[in-house]
């Protein structure tokens, strides 16, 4: 950038000499400075294309990353959504085992009161016989 402005301050410079002096001399550098300005113009306009190229092609990057970075997200919440129902399902398995167990010994108790109570009354009626 210090180029183009250091062209730009020389062609200044040849065209003030011109408008100073009407030899051909002057009239050549004259010319040499229009045509050193319309250079640091093209590198101008050069420079702020490359300079919109980049910000467009930083842009475009940006919106990629993000993009990549949802569907990250999108893949970790559907992972923990899966490990979440697999959790589900287990807890509910153990609790169905867990039910069941309890269900046989509720059973077994009660199998075993009704046969103390059925030999108590047999008991009882034996006595009462004897």
């Amino acid at each position: 950038m210090k180029i183009k402005t250091a062209l730009l301050a020389t062609a200044c410079i040849f065209v003030l000499a011109a408008c100073q002096n009407d030899t051909t001399t002057a009239q050549q550098e004259a010319a040499e400075a229009e045509a050193a300005m319309e250079q640091a113009g093209d590198a101008a306009r050069d420079a702020a294309v490359a300079a919109g190229n980049a910000a467009e092609a930083g842009w475009d990057a940006t919106a990629a990353a993000t993009e990549e970075a949802a569907a990250e997200a999108g893949a970790a919440a559907d992972a923990a959504a899966t490990d979440a129902e697999v959790a589900a399902q287990n807890a509910a398995d153990e609790v169905g085992a867990a039910a069941a167990d309890a269900e046989a010994r509720a059973r077994e108790a009660s199998a075993d009161a009704l046969q103390k109570a059925a030999d108590a009354a047999d008991r009882a009626a034996e006595d009462v016989r004897n």
